[in-house]
């Protein structure tokens, strides 16, 4: 048995018109959203990818299709407690979470609390575990044009 392991998540979104933007299972006030089949939760597909990486069982478009017509406008916070249980069967628990989202604007500070608090809740875990980060592509390429965002995510899984 592996006492601990270790994956990597990433995830890109365009902006689009008439959309939420939802960026951590939280709802962010701007006036677009991402687009995309679910929400288009950068941050949570991210971190789910990050997961089952970790697990070695494929990634977020293995297990939750965009060609299904049950994820469509799914909420990711469906697609992170999934992969959640599959870690939890699996026999692990989570040790941490280092996640990072570049974006030009909004501004996400404001909102870092409350997205470190719905993830943890969702894995049942403490905020403490769950770092968080934003940072601008500093007027680069298509984030820095404020075309879209995307997101990094690291995770620790350890044997329970």
């Amino acid at each position: 048995m592996i006492p601990f392991r270790t994956g990597f998540g990433y995830d890109v979104h365009q902006f689009a018109e008439n959309r939420k933007l939802i960026i951590g299972g939280v709802e962010i006030p701007f006036h677009k959203g991402l687009l995309g089949h679910s929400d288009a939760d950068v941050l949570l597909h991210a971190i789910t990818d990050a997961m089952l990486g970790a697990l070695a069982l494929g990634d977020l478009g293995k297990h939750f299709p965009d060609t299904d017509n049950q994820f469509k406008n799914a909420d990711s916070k469906i697609f992170l407690s999934e992969t959640y249980k599959m870690i939890i069967e699996r026999g692990y628990k989570i040790g941490n979470i280092d996640a990072t989202v570049v974006i030009e604007k909004p501004k996400l500070v404001p909102h870092i609390s409350q997205i470190r608090n719905v993830i943890a809740g969702l894995l049942t875990c403490s905020e403490e575990q769950i770092s968080i980060k934003a940072t601008t592509s500093e007027k680069m390429g298509f984030v820095g044009h404020e075309d879209g965002v995307k997101a990094y995510a690291n995770v620790l899984l350890i044997k329970s």
